[in-house]
């Protein structure tokens, strides 16, 4: 998948017609992949390369920087997961170039004269321009002048309840990993690259690989069992904790996790940690000592969520 981040780099491409998306898309959920499936059979019908137009900063951040909502995928995360749906194009601007943009410059400007659309894929509840004053409606009637269709793609429901980010960011912030799941089509997982931390696990007998989170909230917290891919074929047991550990005085939030029976030096290796299920929310202990014993209660309770 080829990825653009300004429009005259993608006109460059030589591609003058293709099958639009646009959206978010955080999490990548049920919902994005049904939307992902009709973009990718239009595509294929009419013979036109497949695109997703998506922004960094997401529009809630971008709108409320100083209460953003949990991010589900970093834009890496979300980068690998459009790749593995057989995406040809992923074109994110920054959202701050095209936020104020009128309904009309949004679809003539940017869809048809910038990426060439002949067919756009959306969901049905599908907003855009500034101020979201842009509706299906507008994109219908666009579409009759411009020369472009639009699929419009019902909502996803799982026990009565319609898939969305904002329901599995709700999920997991209730430790409620089964319902995101559910929502997801795959375990929730968080990615990135080990780095080195003070070495206090090592010390206390539960060696960890330290991952930056890299996102200004998190919507998972506490301790988990987890599977870590991307070390070996498979996925490896381990135990997992995504807080601030104010036992030892910590305070920016930090992804750890301990991996059984595992000893290799991992330091600066891309990793994928899958959240299987939530243990326990994080605490801050009278005395180390304390969270140790803790800590070996954890693991013998990870090990029975990973074997039932």
């Amino acid at each position: 998948m080829q990825l653009y981040r300004y429009l005259p780099f993608l006109k460059r491409s030589g591609k003058t017609a293709r099958a639009v998306t646009v959206g978010a898309y955080d999490g990548l959920h049920l919902g994005h992949q049904e939307i992902l499936r009709r973009l990718s059979e239009q595509g294929r019908n009419a013979g036109l390369s497949t695109l997703v137009l998506s922004f960094e900063p997401t529009p809630r951040e971008f709108f409320s920087p100083a209460n953003p909502p949990a991010r589900l995928t970093r834009f890496r995360e979300r980068f690998d997961l459009l790749a593995e749906y057989g995406i040809d194009e992923f074109f994110c601007p920054r959202f701050s170039s095209i936020h104020n943009l009128s309904p009309e410059a949004f679809i003539r400007g940017l869809l048809v004269e910038g990426l060439g659309a002949k067919h756009i894929v959306v969901g049905d509840d599908f907003r855009f321009a500034s101020q979201r004053l842009g509706t299906l409606e507008d994109l219908d009637a666009a579409g009759k002048s411009c020369g472009f269709e639009v699929t419009a793609v019902a909502a996803v429901y799982q026990d009565n309840c319609r898939v969305s980010s904002t329901a599995i960011r709700a999920a997991l912030q209730d430790g409620d990993l089964k319902t995101a799941r559910s929502m997801l089509g795959r375990d929730y997982s968080m990615s990135g690259q080990v780095i080195r931390g003070l070495g206090l696990g090592k010390k206390l007998g539960f060696p960890t690989a330290n991952v930056n989170l890299n996102r200004r909230l998190t919507p998972v917290d506490g301790i988990f069992a987890a599977r870590v891919g991307g070390l070996t074929a498979g996925l490896l047991d381990g135990i997992a904790s995504v807080g601030t550990r104010p036992t030892v005085g910590g305070v920016k939030p930090l992804l750890e996790v301990c991996i059984f029976d595992f000893d290799r030096d991992i330091y600066g290796e891309y990793i994928t940690v899958h959240f299987i299920e939530r243990l326990r929310e994080e605490r801050k202990f009278s005395d180390v000592d304390s969270m140790v014993i803790q800590m070996h209660k954890d693991v013998v309770d990870a090990h029975a969520a990973l074997t039932a």
